[in-house]
C-alpha cells in the first residue's frame, strides 16, 4: 500500500526567509509565522499553501528583500513597484491572521487564481492598492481590514466569474473602500466602509487594451456605508484615484450594471469634500456613453439612505428600467422615485 505523505508544516520566526520555505515546501504546506516584523515580499509558488500569522497587527508583513515573480505588472501603478504577497496562477491558497504594510504597490496582489481565501488579513498603506483581485474566481475575503491607499483598499478587477465573498471586513482612508471593477458574481456583505472617497463603486468601463467587461450578478447587502468625505481624482500623479474623475461623498455608486441587488444598507454621513461627478449617496448611472452599458434591471430593497449631500439618492439612468421597494430616503433626484420616501410603505 503506497504510503502519501502529508504536507509539510513549517514555522517561521521573524529574521527567518518565509519566502525559501515557500519555494521548497511543497503543495499543500502550512507556513506559521511567528508574531512580529517579517520584512521582505513573498511569492506564492505553490497550490494549496496556507500562510498563517498570529494575528493582524501581531504578524507583520514589511518590506525588504524582493521575491521574484512573474506576475503581470500592477493596473494604476508606476513601473518597478513591489507588491507584499503576490499569488500568481496557483490555486487554493489562504492568507489568515497578518498585517501587509507599506508597499509600494498592494498589499496582496492575485492574478489568475482559483480559490484564494483571505482572512483577517490588514492591509495598511500600501501605496497604490489594498487587497487586489485579478482575473481570479473563487475568491472570499472576510474579516479583513484595508486602509490608505491610492485606488481601492478591496477590489476586484476584470474578475468575470469571480464567485467572491467580501464579508465582514473595514476599509478606509483610499479613494474607493470595496471596487468591482469590470467583475461579476459577487457578494458584498456587512462591511464597514468609512473616510473614502466613495465607500463601494461598482463599474463596467471600457479601457484600452483590457479585457472586455461588464458587471452583472452582485449582491450588496447589509453595509454601514458612512462618512466617505475624501476627494478622489485629477492629474496629481500623487492624488487619490489619480487621473480619475472627481469623486466625493459617495456611498455606493453603481454606474454600467446589470442584475445588481442593493438591499438592507445604511449610508449616512456621505458628504463631498471637493469636487464631486456624482451627486449623492446613491448613485445609479450608465456608462454606454463611454463604452460601457446601461444600468438594467437592477433592484433597490429596504435601505436607509438619509443624512447625506448634495441628495441621498440620485438616478442618471432610465428608472423604468429598475425596482426600488422600501427605501427609507430623504432627498432624491429626481425628487420622486416610487419606491423611496420618509418611512418605509410595509
Amino acid at each position: 500500500m503506497p504510503v502519501t505523505e502529508a504536507p509539510a508544516e513549517v514555522h517561521i520566526q521573524p529574521g527567518e526567509s518565509i519566502q525559501s520555505a515557500l519555494d521548497t515546501c511543497g503543495p499543500g504546506a502550512v507556513v506559521r509565522l511567528a508574531e512580529g516584523v517579517h520584512a521582505g515580499s513573498l511569492t506564492v509558488t505553490q497550490p494549496g499553501t496556507t500562510i498563517i500569522g498570529a494575528g493582524r497587527g501581531r504578524t507583520v508583513i514589511v518590506p525588504g528583500d524582493v521575491a521574484p515573480t512573474s506576475v503581470p505588472p500592477l493596473h494604476d501603478a508606476p513601473e518597478g513597484v513591489v507588491n507584499g504577497i503576490v499569488v500568481h496562477e496557483v490555486d487554493g491558497v489562504t492568507i489568515e491572521g497578518l498585517t501587509v504594510r507599506g508597499f509600494t504597490g498592494a498589499g496582496v496582489y492575485a492574478h489568475t487564481a482559483t480559490g484564494i481565501r483571505l482572512v483577517d488579513v490588514e492591509s495598511d498603506a500600501n501605496r497604490v492598492w489594498g487587497l487586489y483581485m485579478r482575473e481570479s474566481s473563487g475568491i472570499e475575503i472576510v474579516r479583513c481590514r484595508a486602509e490608505a491607499s491610492q485606488y481601492a483598499g478591496i477590489a476586484l478587477a476584470f474578475c468575470s466569474t469571480a464567485d467572491a465573498l467580501i464579508a465582514d471586513s473595514e476599509t478606509t482612508a483610499s479613494a474607493f473602500g470595496v471596487f468591482v471593477d469590470n467583475s461579476s458574481h459577487a457578494r458584498v456583505a456587512r462591511n464597514r466602509c468609512h473616510g473614502n472617497a466613495a465607500g463601494i463603486l461598482l463599474l463596467h468601463q471600457t479601457y484600452e487594451g483590457e479585457l472586455p467587461g461588464g458587471v452583472t450578478d452582485v449582491l450588496i447587502v447589509d453595509n454601514d456605508i458612512t462618512d466617505n468625505c475624501l476627494a478622489s481624482g485629477g492629474e496629481d500623479p500623487e492624488a487619490l484615484g489619480s487621473a480619475g474623475p472627481p469623486i466625493s461623498g459617495v456611498g455606493i455608486a453603481a454606474v454600467g450594471v446589470q442584475r445588481v441587488a442593493v438591499v438592507g444598507n445604511r449610508l449616512h454621513g456621505n458628504k463631498p469634500g471637493g469636487p464631486s461627478v456624482m451627486g449623492a449617496a446613491l448613485v445609479l448611472g450608465t456608462s454606454a456613453d463611454w463604452g460601457g452599458s446601461d444600468s438594467v434591471d437592477n433592484s433597490f430593497e429596504w435601505n436607509t439612505i438619509t443624512g447625506n449631500s448634495p441628495f441621498d439618492v440620485q438616478i442618471g439612468t432610465d428608472l423604468a428600467n429598475q425596482r426600488f421597494r422600501n427605501n427609507v430616503v430623504g432627498t432624491s433626484q429626481p425628487e420622486a422615485i416610487e419606491g423611496c420616501g420618509p418611512e418605509r410603505t410595509t
